[in-house]
């Protein structure tokens, strides 16, 4: 039992990382830096995923394995709604292009996208983290 206390605790801190990410999302977005915030939103959505993973003790080195694992084992199964799926796609090529596309230009509209889906995944991960801790506690 001490054992699944650590590992909820790590999932919690990741879940704490992704808040701050959302924060830091948010900050840009306000201050109109849209590629910023693109990529800090990505990353709450990121380490939001890696909070549930951490479940598991389940890590991988390159972004999209964690992706597909997330949707393989978690998307498909139901656990969490199949829309968050072509979400999380959608924001891995806003960061993507935010990141790596000096033409790229985001709109106010595709940031608040990107930062929406963020808050979506949080909230589902917290509410599925909840759960997660009842039934082991």
């Amino acid at each position: 039992m001490g054992n699944e206390i650590t590992i909820s605790g790590f999932a919690n801190y990741r879940l704490d990382r992704a808040k701050q990410d959302l924060s830091d999302a948010e900050f840009n977005y306000k201050h109109r830096r849209y590629l910023n915030a693109n990529n800090r939103a990505y990353y709450a959505i990121f380490h939001a995923i890696k909070a549930v993973l951490a479940l598991e003790r389940k890590d991988f080195k390159r972004h999209k394995d964690v992706l597909a694992y997330f949707n393989q084992y978690y998307v498909k199964t139901e656990k969490f709604p199949k829309i968050i799926s072509k979400k999380i796609s959608q924001a891995s090529k806003v960061r993507e292009d935010s990141d790596y596309d000096d033409e790229f230009i985001p709109t106010d509209e595709e940031t608040k996208n990107q930062i929406d889906t963020a808050k979506e995944l949080i909230s589902l991960v917290e509410g599925y983290l909840k759960e997660y801790n009842k039934k082991v506690l």
